[in-house]
C-alpha cells in the first residue's frame, strides 16, 4: 500500500471524527485515478467553525515535518517521505461555491447533509480562450526584459509562455485531458516532433517563437499577420 493512501485514510478518519467537517472532499491525482507514488494527497475541508491551528488538526492525520501556507491559501504538509499533502480550510458558506469549479474528478470524504453531493462542479473548462494571443503576450514580455539584462526575469516569462504553448499543442493534436495542467503526462501524450520543439522554448526566446507561430498557424485561420511579421523581425521567422 503506498503510504498516500494510508495518509488519506486517516485523513478519513479524522474528518469523520471532527464533528465541525460538514464536507470535505478529495481532489488531484487520486481522485481521478492517476496517482502514483510520487503524486500528492489533496484536499478541501467545510468547517462549521474553522480550527485556528490547521498544523494541530493536519497532525491529527500524521506528523509532519513542515507546513507552509502557499499563495493560494492552502496549507501544504510535508509528510516524512517527502510526501505532500495539500489541505483547504474553508466554511461551510464555500461549499456551493464547488459547483463552480472547472469540471474534474472530486470523491467526497464527508458530507453530512449532502450539500457537496449537490454542488459536484459543474463549471465547463474553457479550452476557446486566446490561448494563442496570451502565448504572444508572455513571449513579447520575456523578449523585452531579455533586452534589457533581466535574464531571470525572461526565464520566469518564458515559463509562462511554455505553459500556454503546451496548450496551443493539446489544441493542435486533440490531446486535452489533461488541460488543467497542460504538463502533466505531455511526453506520454503528444507527438515526439512537439516534445522535441518545445525542449528548448523554456530558455530561448527564438525557440519559443518558432514553436508558437508554427501552432498559431495551425490553429487559427486568421492570424494577426501584422503581429506576425513584426515578431518575425524581432526574433526570426
Amino acid at each position: 500500500m503506498l503510504e498516500q493512501v494510508r495518509l488519506i485514510e486517516r485523513v478519513r478518519e479524522v474528518c469523520r471524527a471532527d464533528s465541525r467537517v460538514e464536507a470535505a472532499l478529495m481532489y488531484g491525482s487520486f481522485a481521478d485515478g492517476s496517482a502514483d507514488e510520487h503524486s500528492d494527497i489533496e484536499f478541501w475541508m467545510f468547517f462549521t467553525a474553522v480550527p485556528a491551528d490547521p498544523r494541530a488538526w493536519i497532525e491529527l492525520v500524521s506528523p509532519v515535518t513542515h507546513l507552509v501556507r502557499n499563495e493560494f491559501g492552502a496549507h501544504v504538509a510535508f509528510f516524512p517521505g517527502l510526501i505532500r499533502g495539500e489541505f483547504h480550510f474553508a466554511g461551510t458558506a464555500d461549499i456551493a461555491a464547488v459547483r463552480d469549479w472547472p469540471a474534474g474528478a472530486i470523491v467526497p470524504v464527508v458530507d453530512r447533509h449532502g450539500r457537496l453531493e449537490q454542488a459536484r462542479p459543474q463549471g465547463v473548462t474553457d479550452r476557446t480562450a486566446d490561448v494563442c494571443g496570451r502565448f504572444a503576450n508572455w513571449l513579447l514580455l520575456a523578449h523585452h526584459v531579455g533586452q534589457r539584462g533581466e535574464v531571470l526575469r525572461q526565464r520566469d516569462a518564458l515559463a509562462h509562455a511554455q505553459r500556454h504553448l503546451l496548450w496551443m499543442a493539446r489544441l493542435a493534436e486533440g490531446r486535452t485531458e489533461h488541460w488543467l495542467t497542460p504538463s502533466r503526462q505531455a511526453e506520454a501524450e503528444l507527438s515526439a516532433a512537439t516534445i522535441a520543439a518545445l525542449s528548448r522554448t523554456h530558455e530561448d526566446v527564438s525557440a519559443a517563437w518558432q514553436a508558437g507561430r508554427a501552432l498559431w498557424i495551425k490553429l487559427d485561420p486568421d492570424p494577426p499577420e501584422l503581429l506576425l511579421a513584426e515578431l518575425d523581425r524581432a526574433l526570426g521567422s
